[in-house]
């Protein structure tokens, strides 16, 4: 028998590569001839660089820069295609999960940090640059971003604005003039979400609980977007907000495409085509993919969806073997999965889950094999 193991991170607990050892050795628990093809995926969160790095061979490039709040940090990219692209993921720098729940200050957030990080790559000789875009725990428009990379904002009285989202609101000016072109560049944002960068279905309004505003914030949050997006219309005569993913990552998507001129794909349909799952899926007996959650918004471009996509074009049965199962998750049946399960086997907190994660993991796949094991040799 073989079986390909292709899942995402369980966000905050264990990396894709992690989720795939221990599935392996639970597999191996129950009949050590049995063949896992394991692989290493994201779908441009948490983890991308790491996919990208494992898939093509790529180069591992250290470089300093500054996290969402400020503080210096090493964070890491990948060189691949010989030298000419760089694999950038915004939640290796500015990441949501590098800081605790009560920590979280995104009034105060930049992007800087990651603009640092796509100089150092162009500075590499990159020519094609993908940025995974998962995971921010910024909400400032790309306005860090875009300093970074040249630009200065003031306010009416012509006062310089540190690029933090309590600043959107009172920029007056902008000074693009040492922004660099990108004309040569291939800039590729990967990223699932679809949603604008403002308004009810926006960047602040949908993201902003979880980076941490509290809901009498969000509004005045939205409305500094808004004066944000205007001044650069003012100036570069674009509608940032009109682009599907525009309100990735905390609006950095916003940048990336109405002014650097990113094309947007999803994340895992970018992975899967530097990858040679569809062989390994081709030849194998079914397979096995996850995440942290899966719930309605795995229907959305999200690692498990993408597997799926693959398998049945082979008519491959799929098994979704997740950290938990959240609201709607029932509905990932009607897409064509054989199998959704959660790892939990009792009530307990979030973080006796987390403790207990790589356990938990190894005891669900271990039962749900043993299972199939004894029907395929009957």
């Amino acid at each position: 028998m073989k079986i390909v193991v292709a899942c995402d991170s369980f966000k905050g607990c264990m990396s894709s590569q992690t989720v795939s050892e221990h599935m392996r050795a639970a597999i191996h628990r129950v009949d050590s001839s049995i063949e896992v093809k394991p692989y290493v995926i994201a779908d441009g969160g948490e983890g991308t660089v790491d996919a990208f790095a494992k898939t093509c061979g790529g180069e591992i490039v250290k470089v300093a820069t500054t996290d969402a709040y400020g503080r210096k940090i090493t964070s890491y990219y990948t060189i691949i295609e010989g030298g000419r692209a760089a694999v950038i993921e915004v939640a290796n720098i500015i990441g949501l999960n590098m800081h605790p729940r009560e920590k979280r200050t995104p009034l105060f957030g930049s992007s800087f940090g990651v603009g640092t990080v796509l100089l150092d790559a162009l500075q590499h000789g990159c020519k094609k640059i993908i940025i995974g875009l998962g995971g921010s725990a910024t909400n400032d428009g790309g306005m860090g971003l875009l300093q970074a990379l040249g630009c200065r904002f003031y306010d009416y009285h012509h006062r310089y604005l540190s690029p933090q989202a309590v600043n959107l609101e009172r920029i007056r000016y902008i000074d693009f003039n040492r922004l660099p072109s990108f004309a040569d560049v291939e800039l590729i944002a990967a990223c699932d979400v679809k949603n604008r960068l403002l308004g009810a279905e926006g960047a602040t309004y949908i993201f902003g609980k979880q980076k941490g505003f509290y809901p009498n914030q969000i509004k005045q949050i939205d409305d500094g977007m808004t004066n944000y997006r205007n001044q650069i219309e003012r100036y570069r005569k674009v509608d940032i907000d009109s682009f599907p993913g525009s309100g990735a990552a905390g609006g950095i998507g916003s940048v990336l495409i109405g002014l650097l001129g990113a094309k947007m794909i999803p994340g895992i349909e970018l992975l899967l085509r530097y990858s040679d799952i569809h062989e390994a899926i081709r030849d194998c007996d079914f397979v096995i993919t996850g995440e942290g959650q899966s719930d309605r918004q795995t229907m959305f471009g999200k690692v498990p969806v993408g597997i799926l996509n693959v398998a049945k074009s082979y008519e491959k049965p799929v098994l979704c073997i997740s950290g938990a199962l959240g609201l709607g998750y029932q509905e990932l049946y009607d897409l064509g999965f054989s199998g959704i399960f959660s790892i939990a086997d009792r009530a307990m907190t979030f973080q006796q889950a987390l403790a207990q994660a790589d356990q938990k993991l190894e005891a669900a796949v271990y039962a749900i094999v043993k299972t199939i094991m004894t029907f395929y040799r009957t």
